[in-house]
């Protein structure tokens, strides 16, 4: 390793930036030297080589339009961008994405080039460049990628010093630069009705629809969701999911860092949708057909007047959305404060909306505890 490139490493493992990088075989070499370099656990949280294709499909979560592109590097970035603020919660960090075709054993058709992308929450920077084929070996190749990788954290750390990148007289890297928002923030602006977050933590606004919700805060989550969810799904046969809508009726809306600490609880156990749609008749214009996952406690609100301002109209109106959107409701009993197991027969049921209810019997799943007791008895 020459001065150069040790002193800049260095400074870049001096700075608070945390970094997830994806590289597909070009720009391991570039990680190795960021490894090598003392300090390295100060900068890195992860290095992957999704290489193969299928390794770099299940990576994304979707099959590339095409592997070495532009578009390719900077949904590697944003992927790596969901992952450092999974390793590295509350802190500041950056996504990198590398995907190349360099020279090997055998002759390509195509050009030599690469793509690189690095982004964080409110910037992205894309450098592509196509290199002079047969000018270099291998390794020549891969000095110009690494010097550009390395620059690329550099900038975006915020640090003065660059390398210098030995590019040929017909070459040009050639720059995209974006400063907007990413997934979550776009969602929390409106620009996106829903957002789905995958067991792996991406996030995604082209995430098939549930069959089977359960809503709430989770605030936190418990035992009881999950058992919940289980007994659901061996129940009725549908895949579960979990809603947390960051708009609440009598409550300010979440903002990004608390929706990201909510969301860190479902890492890979289950996909989580984001929604603005506090009531469940909003719920159910956002998921027709689902059967929504609901408590007793919750099915009482839905059908007692008073949460629909003392409308008995209101309340029939509510219903006979839920019912028009195709949705139900499987409801789980739980003890109540005098030790009482209060289940759907307790609950006074319209003849008309008798069908959209249904009962998950005691013999198989009772709810005896709750997140706002969890937080008062500080248990997890």
């Amino acid at each position: 390793m020459d001065a150069a490139t040790q002193r800049l490493i260095e400074q870049l493992h001096s700075t608070p930036l945390l970094c997830v990088l994806a590289v597909t075989g070009g720009g391991s070499r570039a990680s190795a030297l960021l490894l090598e370099v003392a300090g390295a656990s100060r900068t890195i949280l992860e290095v992957l080589v999704p290489y193969h294709e299928a390794s770099l499909i299940g990576y994304l979560g979707q099959r590339p339009t095409q592997l070495c592109s532009a578009l390719t590097s900077k949904q590697m970035a944003q992927r790596s961008l969901e992952r450092a603020r999974y390793l590295a919660p509350g802190q500041p960090v950056l996504g990198l994405g590398c995907t190349a075709s360099l020279a090997t054993d055998r002759p390509k058709k195509g050009d030599h080039r690469f793509h690189l992308s690095a982004c964080t929450a409110y910037s992205a920077i894309t450098c592509s460049l196509i290199l002079h084929k047969g000018a270099r070996d291998r390794a020549g190749e891969e000095a110009v990628l690494d010097a550009l990788l390395l620059n690329l954290l550099a900038e975006m750390s915020g640090l003065p010093d660059r390398l210098e990148i030995p590019l040929l007289a017909d070459e040009l890297v050639v720059r995209e630069e974006s400063h907007g928002q990413d997934a979550l923030v776009r969602f929390l602006d409106g620009k996106d009705p829903t957002l789905c977050c995958t067991m792996d933590g991406q996030l995604t606004t082209s995430a098939s629809r549930p069959t089977m919700v359960l809503a709430g805060s989770f605030n936190p989550v418990h035992q009881g969701h999950w058992g919940l969810l289980k007994v659901a799904a061996q129940m009725t046969g549908l895949a579960p999911a979990f809603e947390l809508s960051v708009a609440n009726v009598d409550k300010p809306p979440l903002g990004p860092e608390e929706v990201r600490r909510r969301l860190r609880q479902f890492g890979w156990r289950a996909p989580v949708w984001l929604t603005r749609a506090p009531t469940f008749v909003e719920k159910a214009r956002v998921f027709p057909g689902v059967v929504f996952l609901v408590g007793y406690d919750t099915a009482v609100r839905l059908l007692q007047p008073r949460y629909y301002h003392d409308s008995e109209d209101a309340l029939w109106e509510a219903l006979e959305t839920i019912h028009a959107q195709d949705c139900r409701f499987l409801v789980a009993g739980r003890v109540d404060g005098q030790g009482m197991f209060r289940a759907l027969r307790d609950v006074q049921i319209p003849p008309e909306f008798g069908e959209l209810f249904s009962e998950i019997p005691e013999s198989a799943f009772r709810l005896d505890l709750s997140s706002t007791e969890l937080r008062q008895t500080g248990q997890p």
